[in-house]
């Protein structure tokens, strides 16, 4: 079979999702799992947006061996020279940039004629070529350009030295088959189009990304970009894992494979979902959970008799087992540093330390852990950063009645190592516990998301929360378990404030070194 190379932009397109806001290390235990499930090439982010972006594509730039690793440049030689600088270590750099080809990007947003987008393309690919062996040009919004136009340009860039040319359905515009026909015309009218790869990139407006991306892949795109769990701007991306199981189960039509480790695909979309807080739909393709759940009499008896009646996909093709082994209390040291090796988590003996004391604590009230409820304390351990001295919660009391006023009572450690406490009142549990919460800290706070979810299932669950505060105007994101449901809360509203604490410390060493 043809090999489909995948390009997965969790990290720079997935991570411009409303509301999410990932720290350096969320963003490094997301790239070892995409190094684990076999990824291509990896998008690490945009170097030239912050410095907080720079020092993350450079860390993982610095980590991962195993997959390129890219990262996107605006057509701009500083742009160009800060992905240099952050991939320069990476042992297959490769670099993506981008510049707009419709007419209504170019008239209103770019302010530029068609001659000067060529010319300003043309020449920071010879640049970018300059730096990096392996240079990807895209075509911004290309599914509205005007494809004689878009050919001509191809063949400059490629001329100047791109080895790939991407284009992007943008803002989800597109029809399958005005999407392969595109493909088909730059196969066909760009003369020197057999020295680069054909890229796509769709996202998911119109919810065609999927079927757009396999009729690109019918029509000359050997490579494919998308996301795990489909996030991204607005509507989002292809979901790769949709992507990557359509051509295994329809080889016989599509004729084309990919290299991904398809039973890490699970473990991929929960830690992106756990990450970012975007949870995934229960009827999602692929990874939601009840992807392969029966409830119909019908289907039941038919699954039962041969599962192929009503099952195309098995749940361990795509790494979701049936056979969960669940831990306790009475799990020693060695079993729980076994379990952290299953997962292929790298983790050192204090990390594994940390774990295994949130791990004996949740078995006091949990008789039975699960693989997921492991995961969920490893990678709180694993992606926080403790860099700075910080709130922590000391004691919280909640005291709630469908006839009373709810009051909360919370104590706090501060940065400075003393201890606060008030109270206050609420409409509800959790907005007397955040009022409270608010009052201790002494700076201006808004409440703009609040969720909570369960770790898998049962009345002992373990509970996970995610919110987004703004912060003196800033909005930070915070992640928070426990096996209460309150507790959880209150963890995830004081580690945002703790991640503004960071950002705010990261800007001031910024200014003092810059």
């Amino acid at each position: 079979m043809s090999r489909i190379r995948i390009f997965d932009t969790t990290l720079r397109d997935g991570e411009q999702s409303p509301g999410v806001n990932l720290n350096r290390m969320e963003k490094l235990e997301i790239a070892k799992q995409l190094e684990r499930l076999g990824v291509d090439v990896m998008e690490a982010g945009f170097p030239a947006a912050s410095e907080g972006d720079f020092q993350a594509v450079k860390l993982i730039a610095d980590t991962i061996k195993n997959v390129s690793v890219t990262a996107l440049a605006r057509t701009r030689k500083e742009d160009i020279d800060r992905a240099y600088e952050a991939l320069k270590n990476t042992p297959n750099p490769r670099i993506h940039v981008f510049l707009a080809t419709s007419p209504i990007h170019m008239t209103y947003k770019l302010k530029m004629t068609p001659e000067q987008v060529m010319e300003q393309s043309v020449k920071m690919v010879k640049y970018a070529k300059e730096r990096f062996p392996e240079v990807e040009w895209s075509a911004e919004d290309a599914t509205r350009s005007e494809w004689p136009f878009l050919a001509e340009l191809i063949e400059q860039v490629i001329e100047a030295g791109a080895t790939v040319i991407n284009l992007p359905d943008t803002v989800g515009y597109t029809t399958p088959e005005e999407y392969g026909k595109m493909f088909k015309y730059m196969k066909e009218n760009v003369p020197n189009i057999d020295r680069a790869d054909l890229s796509c990139h769709c996202h998911n407006d119109l919810g065609m990304a999927a079927a757009n991306t396999m009729a690109a892949i019918e029509n000359g795109a050997t490579q494919v970009e998308g996301t795990i769990n489909g996030i991204g701007e607005r509507a989002g991306n292809v979901a790769l894992e949709e992507v990557a199981v359509a051509l295994k189960i329809r080889g016989d039509r599509y004729g084309f494979e990919t290299g991904l480790k398809l039973d890490e695909i699970k473990r991929s979309s929960d830690l992106v979902a756990k990450l970012t807080g975007m949870y995934v739909q229960a009827n999602k393709a692929i990874v939601g959970r009840n992807a392969y759940a029966h409830e119909s009499g019908i289907h039941q008896d038919g699954v039962l008799k041969n599962a192929e009646t009503y099952e195309i996909i098995t749940p361990e093709l795509v790494g979701v087992s049936s056979n969960t082994l669940f831990m306790g209390k009475h799990s020693g040291r060695h079993a729980f540093k076994d379990k952290v090796n299953a997962f292929g988590v790298e983790m050192s003996e204090e990390e594994i330390k940390s774990a295994f004391k949130n791990f004996k604590t949740l078995t006091d009230h949990k008789r039975e852990v699960t693989d997921d409820d492991i995961y969920t304390l490893i990678m709180e351990v694993k992606t926080e950063q403790s860099a700075i001295e910080k709130y922590t919660l000391q004691t919280f009391q909640v005291n709630y009645g469908t006839q009373n006023i709810t009051t909360a009572t919370v104590s706090l450690n501060t940065p400075e190592g003393e201890t606060i406490q008030t109270a206050a009142t609420g409409n509800g549990s959790v907005e007397a516990l955040y009022r409270t919460i608010a009052e201790l800290i002494s700076y201006d706070q808004k409440l703009l998301d609040y969720q909570i979810n369960s770790v898998g299932g049962g009345k002992d669950a373990l509970a996970e929360s995610h919110v987004q505060l703004s912060v003196e105007g800033q909005a930070v994101n915070g992640r928070g378990t426990a096996q209460d449901v309150l507790e959880a809360s209150a963890n995830a509203y004081i580690n945002a404030v703790n991640r503004y604490l960071l950002k705010t410390q990261a800007t001031k060493e910024e200014v003092v070194n810059g």
